[in-house]
Parts: C-alpha cells; structure tokens; sequence
C-alpha cells in the first residue's frame, strides 16, 4: 500500500468521529428518552411465562401505551437530529412520562417514566458548548476578507473621509452645494 492511499479507516478513528458527533448534542438525553419510550410500549404486549404458567400483560390501555412508547422514541430522535426544539421535546417527554403511569401499566412498571422522565429533564438543561478560549484567539487571528485592515482606537475620533479626485461622495444637495440649499 503506498502512502497515498487512504486505506481502511481503523476504529480509533470512528470512535473519534462518535465522540466529537455525541458532545454537539445532547446525546444521553435522547438516548435515556428513547429508552424509557420501549418498556412503555413493550410491555402492554408481552407475555410473561412463569414455568408453566403464561402470564400476558395485555390490558385496555395497549394502544395508548404504544402510542406514548412511539412518541418518546420519536422524541429522542429529535432530541439528537434537532438540537433547536430540544425544550419542546424535552417538555413533552416530561409530559408523556407523566401520561405514563396511569395509562401505560405504571409507566412501564417505573422503569420506562424514570428513563422518560430523566432523559427529558437532561434535554431542557443542554446548553451548547461555548468555544474555547484558544479557539477565538485562533479565529480572531486569521483575518478575513470582509473586515477593515485597521481598526480606530478606542477612544479615538474618525477622521472626515478621503473623497475621489474632484468628485463628490454623495450627490445630495446639501453635500454637494456646501451645505447650503439652492431653491431654484
């Protein structure tokens, strides 16, 4: 293999990717959201078998637990892929963990509204990472086109501005005729 060739891409390097991917948003509130989002929906239907003994978990409320199961699994998802309505869906969350427990056998048996109920209170408290000092000295150093050369000091007045060869800056009356008007 020569050097130019960029070759398979090892896992240090993937990991790397998913760690600088997992600190820009609010990972572990989605992650902990769509958690609590699967027992809430799971056990409604799942049939528990003791021994013998077959136990399902199917009650009246089967629809309305996968409905919340779904919703905070979708929320979690937005939480990560959208990290501007991060308050919305962690309020919603909150909500639907609360919904839960009387209509989602407990809220899946507590384990499902702990889980909604955490991953929605990490979403309202994210905040996005400032940049680092050494970071804005970088950016601050390298100067861009669409700034001026040299700035005033502070404290300093402009002084008046550099005109053309003859012409005038502006071709308003009052600029152009010495600041007196003409009426005629």
């Amino acid at each position: 293999m020569s050097a130019e060739t960029t070759g398979s891409r090892g896992f240090t390097y993937w990991r790397l990717r998913f760690r600088a991917w997992r600190g820009s948003r609010p990972f572990w509130a989605g992650l902990y959201t769509m958690a609590g989002g699967v027992p809430i929906a799971y056990f409604p239907y799942a049939n528990l078998h003791l021994g013998n003994i077959t136990l399902a978990m199917s009650t009246t409320a089967g629809a309305g637990s996968l409905i919340i199961g779904v919703l905070l699994i979708t929320l979690g998802l937005t939480i990560w892929y959208h990290q501007q309505v991060r308050v919305f869906a962690g309020v919603a969350a909150i909500l639907l963990a609360l919904i839960s427990l009387p209509v989602a056998n407990i809220g899946g048996f507590l384990m499902g509204f702990l889980l909604a109920l955490f991953g929605g209170a990490l979403a309202l408290s994210w905040v996005p990472t400032k940049p680092r000092r050494r970071d804005l000295r970088a950016q601050a150093a390298e100067p861009s086109g669409d700034e001026p050369d040299a700035l005033p000091e502070e404290g300093s007045v402009p002084g008046p501005r550099e005109e053309g060869h003859g012409t005038a800056v502006t071709e308003t009356t009052v600029d152009a005729n010495g600041g007196r008007n003409s009426a005629g």
